[in-house]
């Protein structure tokens, strides 16, 4: 007597690989069953990545690394000051780099960001 299977199951039945030839594994694509979870997660970093999302994306780094936000793995607070430092170094460099080619709300973007976590830095290395 066969099981009864709860929830769903995605099967991905578009064929395979190049040559449509088997893919030689023996077992099926990895891809072809997806959670929901899983589903959600792929769409959350299919937005487009643009410049002012880079240095935002950055920037949470920064305030992970210097305590502001919680770790995403760990969900504690920890500061790690060199870390921070060398995340604020990068986007100073990407400043530097950049002058002159970006737009007028980038540039107001990358120059707040980093006033600010230059403040956040001074404010956690001193205490």
């Amino acid at each position: 007597m066969e099981e009864e299977q709860k929830g769903f199951t995605i099967t991905d039945k578009r064929g395979t690989f190049g040559d449509g030839g088997d893919t030689g594994t023996g077992t099926d694509h990895p891809r072809e069953e997806r959670t929901c979870e899983e589903k959600a997660e792929e769409e959350a970093f299919a937005t487009v990545l643009n410049f002012s999302t880079f240095i935002l994306s950055l920037t949470t780094s920064a305030l992970v690394s210097l305590g502001e936000l919680p770790d995403p793995l760990s969900k504690e607070k920890v500061a790690n000051l060199p870390l921070a430092q060398q995340t604020i170094s990068i986007i100073e460099i990407l400043k530097e780099k950049t002058a002159g080619n970006l737009t007028e709300d980038e540039d107001r973007l990358i120059s707040t960001v980093l006033y600010d976590l230059r403040m956040k830095y001074v404010q956690a290395a001193c205490s």
